[in-house]
């Protein structure tokens, strides 16, 4: 699937600048991913933990907060009351496309929001945080002294932060006065991730101590080790998003569907034959094949290299798949081919992609067609490769 823009329409009217990254391999669920204070949906955090965890099947939606300056909501004041309306207004939209979000990950002070935002939104199953606040008048000791004042005595002030200008008012002092974080997690009842560098020195590392002992169980901390608050390392940032996907599969709506059954593969016996440096002979049951690695790493090019046969059974399995389906539904397929490559990917985790392109012959509407790539996704290979 190809990502793409997501915009949507906010309380006020306005319109957000929203970009979708949807779900690669096999599709897991939904999530919105809520920027940093001065960040936007591109920074290098947003991008990366989206991908991230779009690779492992959990299609993402991350939007730019109003007052950021970037995108629809340019010029209009800072306003953390409106992020968390703006993060209820993206789930609403995304429901309403068919992608009803079940995680919030939230990046600093939109951890903080996901949090706040989260209670209204029940079909929501769990919060992530990343290098999030505990309390909000942590954001106030940003603001320089002479700011505060003029905020005071004149309602707002254009405040300087990360080098970029902001409209700050009066409002946005109360709202962070009046918003209690650790009372709003301890009634969330949700499971909560908290993630946080030790050596964070934007946000001290007491916060997610204060954020962890206000939650309720289930909840989990992991450390983020050396990264920095913005996650500027994108391996710092694939790791938070591989630890996102792999601690929120428990909470995402089962992979239950109409799933056609292959058999189970019964006992794979892999013997060397002596014949070269790599050569096997693999047998399962009556069937015989070999095994090898190409002449280039020192084998005889004999047979099938181990993540060949990996790629092998992957493709096998999904035209399997898909044929099993069709026949279900009456469709009319009359052939499917699968072509699956296998390539490393330095700074991606994990390091394996897997690319399948699938071609189906016959005279298929675009609803079948639809249907059979949607299911491709799901063959029980895919599913023990998750």
């Amino acid at each position: 699937m190809t990502e793409r823009k997501f915009p949507f329409v906010r309380g006020n009217g306005a319109q957000l600048s929203g970009h979708l990254e949807p779900p690669e391999g096999t599709p897991r669920g939904w999530a919105i991913f809520a920027h940093c204070f001065t960040c936007g949906k591109d920074s290098r955090a947003a991008v990366h933990i989206s991908r991230a965890l779009s690779r492992a099947g959990i299609g993402v939606l991350r939007f730019d907060f109003a007052g950021t300056g970037i995108g629809g909501g340019a010029g209009e004041p800072l306003n953390f009351a409106s992020d968390v309306e703006d993060l209820r207004a993206a789930a609403t939209a995304m429901a309403a496309a068919g992608m009803p979000p079940s995680l919030l990950v939230g990046h600093s002070l939109g951890g903080t929001a996901a949090i706040v935002a989260a209670a209204g939104l029940p079909e929501v199953a769990a919060v992530a945080t990343i290098g999030a606040p505990a309390d909000l008048q942590h954001i106030v000791r940003m603001f320089e002294p002479s700011d505060l004042d003029t905020i005071a005595s004149e309602g707002e002030a254009s405040v300087e932060i990360a080098g970029r200008p902001f409209i700050l008012r009066r409002s946005f002092l109360e709202a962070v006065a009046r918003i209690d974080v650790e009372t709003s997690i301890a009634s969330l009842r949700r499971p909560v991730l908290i993630m946080h560098s030790p050596l964070d020195q934007v946000v001290g590392i007491d916060h997610a101590s204060r954020i962890f002992a206000a939650s309720g169980h289930p909840k989990s901390f992991i450390s983020l080790d050396t990264a920095d608050h913005l996650l500027t390392d994108v391996a710092d940032a694939n790791y938070a998003a591989a630890m996102v996907a792999v601690w929120a599969s428990r909470f995402l709506p089962p992979l239950s569907a109409d799933l056609p059954q292959v058999e189970a593969a019964e006992g794979v016996v892999a013997t060397e034959t002596l014949d070269g440096k790599f050569q096997l002979r693999v047998r399962s049951g009556e069937h015989t094949l070999f095994a090898d690695e190409p002449a280039s790493v020192g084998g005889l090019g004999t047979g099938l290299s181990p993540y060949e046969l990996v790629s092998a059974g992957l493709a096998a399995c999904t035209v399997m798949t898909m044929r099993l389906y069709a026949d279900r539904k009456g469709f009319p397929l009359e052939r499917a081919s699968t072509t699956v490559q296998h390539e490393k990917v330095p700074d991606m985790m994990p390091t394996d992609r897997f690319t399948r392109t699938i071609v189906l012959d016959g005279p298929l509407s675009d609803d079948q067609r639809a249907r059979i790539v949607a299911i491709a996704d799901r063959c029980p290979v895919d599913l023990s490769l998750i």
